[in-house]
């Protein structure tokens, strides 16, 4: 296996700050977007937050189920 010293480097954002239609994002239009002007930047990675559904007080970390998505 060879090393190689190279570095990269990303944004951590959660989809419902993108754009949206309903006042929240999605993995539509809106993402593939943003997919591109990270690229175009030089990003090489894009860290999603959590994306279950969300239990008390509407948070992602507290969620009934840690295997589906949120509707």
């Amino acid at each position: 296996m060879v090393h190689q010293n190279k570095r990269s480097s990303g944004v951590l954002m959660h989809i419902s700050s993108l754009p949206g239609n309903t006042g929240i994002g999605t993995l539509g239009k809106h993402a593939f977007s943003f997919i591109d002007k990270l690229s175009a930047a030089g990003q090489s990675y894009w860290q999603l937050l959590p994306i279950c559904p969300t239990g008390y007080g509407d948070s992602p970390y507290q969620s009934f189920s840690t295997a589906a998505g949120n509707p």
